[in-house]
Parts: structure tokens; C-alpha cells; sequence
């Protein structure tokens, strides 16, 4: 069976187009209904689990299930192989924009990805926030998210947006679930790891001033602190590494954040761009560290809390305050993701051609089925055209 669901998984993430809510899908058809890994209600389950965990959630289900069939090291596998293909190709996505812009290339075919890029955020925004901000509580938090985030531009800040979004969601007076107990032992080996390798690798940031370990520094408080998927990459990479440290410009954002969306498998895999193109100008070796190791520091931090808390799931998930600061983190996150399309917005430059190309990408994504690589290929298509 271990050796079946890691073919299984690495069909998928040759195959896995459009984002968490296409992977649930393909996971329900493939693991439930092909396979009959574990039922349909385990894996909605498993998929309400890693909601309340930060870090990638459709990859944090797969990694639950790999862990319900073997454990830990079936876990580890099965997230190797899952991300794999969309890192090495974001990894050689870095090198072609870097090889391009060497060689002094016209770019300007890439002229309409920018916005369209745009106009997948704003899409993205449009849908969390239709599904997290039901009510007068999520709504507050969703404009006090957007309102704060605008005034306060500081990456470091909003981790506390979302914290002080899920402490304000818990004066709310909505019921929540009860859940029956069942008692686990934790294993607290690997929440001790994640914590250390947390503040280690901070600690070394600021003792070594070292790039490449400020890379990893970076994607590892990433991949800890982001609630929400990868949409929520957004305003804390456009944040810091555009606007704070100028590692990336926002053009090459932009480029990679359209691209990602015709890539299968994860959205984090971005990291691995991002971080490559970082490390541009310190030479090829460094920059194949980069890709490899800003991969490794956003996507570790999910694999850990996994192996910690999915043997208390049963316990955790009881605990109203745990279930109500969700609901106002994701609105939280959500006012996040709407900064983000106005800071990028801004930083593009108004023209009535970019206006159109967003309202006309957000529009195609909403009201239509036209698969996210189409919509990328109509982009570099038109701008070869015109």
C-alpha cells in the first residue's frame, strides 16, 4: 500500500491544476473513491485539521493521510515527492527570468502577466473573503485587517493582525461545535524542533549576517506564521522581500506569482523562485541553495505541526477558543490578501490597458471554468501579439 500512495501522490502532483480546493477534490476522487484509503468524512476531517494549522492546507492533508497509512516517515515521502516537480520548475523559472535579464532580452512580452497576476490576487481575494466574512464579527476583522495592514507596513506586523484577529473573533457569541474528547500523548519532539528551529534560525540571521541563511530564515517564518493557503504568501513576500529587503523587484513577483498558477502541486512552491532569484547575483551554486533551501524552510514547518498534532487532533479541536479564533484569523487573512492587490496595484502603475487585463482575468476566474495555465497562456500569447 506505502508503495501505491506514493505513485498515487506523485500522479498528482504532475496533475494537480487550480489550487487547495482542486487538490481536496482530486484527493477525494483519487485516495477515497479509487483507492479507499480512509473514508470521505476522515478526509474532511483532515482538511478542517490543517485549517487550523499555518502553513500550506491542501499539502498538510496529503501529508495527514501519508501519516494515517504509515506514519511519520510515509509523512516525509509523500511531501517530497508532492512538491518536487512545481519546486524544480519555479526553481528553473528563477534561472530563465535571471538568464533573460543577463543577456539584456526584451521582456516585454511579459508586459500583460503583471496584471493578470493582479487580477489572480484579487480573485483570490475576492474568494476568501466570500467564504471567511459571514457575519458583523468577521466582517469588523476583515476591514480592520485591510485598514491596519495599509497603515502599518511592516512584515513583522502581521502575524499580529491575524493573532489579534483570532483574539477579537473569541468576543463573539456564535455557538461553535462540541466535539468528544479522546485522550493522545503528543509528541513534543517535534513541536520543541519547530520552535527551534524557529528561533535558531533567527538567532543566526542576526550573528552571522549571512543571505542565504536570511533566506531561510525568511521562508521558515513564512511557512510558520501564514494562516489561510497560499494566497496568504502574498502581502508577506510582497512586504519583505519587494518592498523591505528589495530582494526581488515587483515586475519578477508578479512574473512568478502568474506563472505559479499554471504550475501543478503546491502554491508555496513560489518559495522556491523567490528565493532563487534572491540569490541571483552570488553565483549558480547559491542560488540553486536558495531555491533548494527556501523550499525546504517554508514547507518544513507544516510537515512538524503535523507530526505533533495529529495524534491530539481529537483533543485540540474541542476547545472553543481554538475554533473561534479560525474564523477570525482566516477573515484576518483574508483583509491581508486585499492589501496585497492594492500595494501591488500601486506599485505597477495605473494605465487603463493594465485596469482592463485585472478586471478582465478577475472576471474569467469568477464567472467562468477557464483553467488558471489557459488564462497565463492568453497572457503571454497577446502580449507577443501587441
Amino acid at each position: 500500500m506505502h508503495r501505491q500512495f506514493l505513485k498515487d501522490t506523485a500522479s498528482l502532483a504532475l496533475t494537480a491544476f487550480g489550487g487547495p480546493q482542486a487538490h481536496i477534490a482530486m484527493m477525494l476522487d483519487l485516495f477515497v473513491e479509487k483507492r479507499k484509503y480512509l473514508t470521505t468524512e476522515e478526509l474532511i476531517e483532515y482538511n478542517a485539521l490543517c485549517q487550523f494549522l499555518p502553513g500550506p492546507t491542501s499539502t498538510q492533508t496529503l501529508v495527514s493521510v501519508a501519516y494515517k497509512i504509515g506514519g511519520p516517515s510515509l509523512a516525509a515521502m509523500a511531501l517530497a515527492i508532492w512538491i518536487l516537480p512545481a519546486v524544480i520548475i519555479m526553481s528553473a523559472l528563477s534561472f530563465g527570468i535571471f538568464y533573460l535579464q543577463q543577456n539584456q532580452i526584451d521582456l516585454s512580452f511579459l508586459k500583460l502577466v503583471y496584471p493578470t497576476a493582479v487580477g489572480f490576487i484579487v480573485y483570490a481575494a475576492i474568494k476568501m473573503s466570500s467564504k471567511t466574512v459571514k457575519d458583523l464579527n468577521t466582517i469588523l476583522i476583515f476591514a480592520f485587517s485591510i485598514g491596519l495592514s495599509l497603515m502599518i507596513r511592516n512584515p513583522w506586523f502581521l502575524p499580529v493582525i491575524l493573532l489579534l484577529g483570532g483574539i477579537i473573533s473569541n468576543f463573539s457569541k456564535q455557538e461553535t461545535e462540541m466535539v468528544d474528547r479522546i485522550i493522545q500523548k503528543p509528541k513534543w519532539i517535534f513541536l520543541i524542533l519547530f520552535f527551534a528551529i524557529f528561533a535558531g534560525s533567527f538567532l543566526a540571521v542576526r550573528l552571522t549576517d549571512n543571505k542565504l541563511v536570511d533566506v531561510f530564515e525568511t521562508m521558515y517564518r513564512f511557512g510558520s506564521l501564514i494562516f489561510g493557503g497560499g494566497q496568504v504568501l502574498i502581502p508577506f513576500m510582497v512586504e519583505e522581500l519587494v518592498m523591505q529587503k528589495e530582494w526581488i523587484t515587483t515586475d519578477e513577483f508578479l512574473t512568478g506569482w502568474a506563472m505559479v498558477q499554471a504550475v501543478p502541486g503546491p502554491v508555496f512552491s513560489f518559495s522556491a523562485f523567490a528565493g532563487g532569484l534572491s540569490m541571483r547575483e552570488n553565483g549558480t551554486t547559491l542560488q540553486l541553495a536558495g531555491n533548494a533551501l527556501s523550499a525546504i524552510g517554508i514547507f518544513l514547518p507544516g510537515l512538524l505541526l503535523i507530526f505533533f498534532v495529529y495524534p491530539v487532533w481529537q483533543n485540540i479541536k474541542r476547545y472553543e477558543v481554538i475554533q473561534k479564533a479560525l474564523k477570525g484569523i482566516n477573515a484576518a487573512a483574508s483583509g491581508l490578501v486585499v492589501t496585497a492587490a492594492v500595494v501591488v496595484f500601486q506599485t505597477l502603475g495605473f494605465s487603463w490597458m493594465n485596469l482592463a487585463v485585472i478586471i478582465a482575468v478577475t472576471m474569467i476566474l469568477y464567472f467562468s471554468k477557464v483553467p488558471s495555465p489557459a488564462v497565463v497562456a492568453m497572457a503571454l500569447i497577446l502580449g507577443f501579439i501587441f
